[in-house]
């Protein structure tokens, strides 16, 4: 995976026999941050999980381009006046979102990758080339 605005690149293993290893997982931690603000806090594994098991079906070795992981509210605060399309209470506050693109693979396929993990919130932002994946609720949205 990699920063579409630090530039930063993260690839690593961060789970191994039935755990997570501290290490990789704090490097995932500031990888996701609020880069508008430098801000880090404890992304919820189970948006990880989902974001692997969707990459490994899309059977790519590209890596994810991060657009948003964690954001503080501030940051959601303005983001929300810039775009109906973020949640006031969005998972991203809560280190529980990503916002995801890939050059080699639609929308649409990496949207239906994560869909089929049956594990949380796929939206599809085609007009921005992006998806949104949580481990909220299961639901679709978007076009």
């Amino acid at each position: 995976m990699y920063s579409s605005r630090t530039g930063e690149r993260i690839d690593m293993i961060y789970w191994v026999e039935g755990h997570y290893i501290k290490d990789a997982v704090e490097e995932i931690n500031h990888f996701m941050r609020d880069w508008r603000t430098d801000t880090a806090s404890k992304m919820d594994l189970r948006t990880v999980d989902i974001m692997a098991a969707s990459h490994n079906l899309l059977d790519v070795s590209e890596p994810y381009m991060l657009l948003s992981g964690y954001r503080t509210p501030q940051t959601n605060a303005m983001l929300r006046s810039r775009s109906r399309n973020v949640a006031r209470n969005s998972l991203h506050m809560k280190g529980q979102a990503a916002d995801l693109r890939l050059s080699s693979r639609s929308v649409n396929q990496m949207a239906r990758a994560a869909s089929a993990c049956h594990a949380g919130g796929v939206g599809r932002y085609s007009g921005s080339n992006f998806v949104h994946m949580d481990c909220g609720p299961v639901r679709t949205w978007g076009g």
